[in-house]
């Protein structure tokens, strides 16, 4: 099975839509961060920044008054489970690995406790770092949300980490060469 590529979960419609409306710039950042607490801690990179830049594809936007509302948005949001959701979706239309899917769709439900009553949830590692990454980016009111990034520098840094996360591969798999 290849390796489906953020170039491509980028360019689908699905995510054009839902990402771009939860904030492009926000969502590049968080792959970014969860690519850097990846290789720090042992995770696998390309479920990382795959998670990380999906995580609020389930945003929905809270208005009232024709303003958006932040702490509307605080008092019922539940972005990480609808995200969770249309972000496997997406990657199994995209011919993602099944279980990388799901592990991905696990660590967008679990980037934030928010949602929860008890606020007290076990991360495995995948989610911790998608948690961290975006706790990175998180500007107060949510004004992370709204930072401009035009598309030419949202593709470029999106193919910038896809070459980030071959060569991350490509050393894994040479130091697990045996010696000749």
């Amino acid at each position: 099975m290849k390796r489906v590529t953020l170039t491509e979960i980028y360019r689908h419609p699905i995510a054009q839509k839902y990402v771009k409306r939860a904030g492009m710039a926000h969502a590049i950042s968080v792959a970014y961060h969860a690519f850097n607490f990846a290789a720090e801690r042992g995770v696998n990179p390309d479920l990382a920044v795959k998670a990380g830049f999906l995580h609020d594809i389930g945003h929905y936007t809270w208005y009232r008054n024709g303003q958006w509302d932040y702490n509307l948005y605080k008092e019922n949001d539940i972005h990480a489970i609808k995200g969770a959701e249309r972000a496997h979706k997406l990657l199994i239309r995209l011919d993602e690995n099944p279980v990388s899917a799901k592990e991905i769709a696990l660590a967008i439900l679990l980037h934030t406790d928010s949602y929860l009553p008890d606020r007290g949830i076990r991360r495995e590692p995948l989610q911790e770092v998608v948690a961290l990454a975006d706790e990175a980016d998180e500007e107060p009111g949510g004004t992370h949300h709204y930072r401009f990034i035009s598309e030419e520098k949202a593709l470029h840094m999106i193919k910038k980490l896809d070459e980030k996360i071959e060569e991350h591969t490509l050393s894994q798999d040479n130091e697990n060469q045996p010696a000749s």
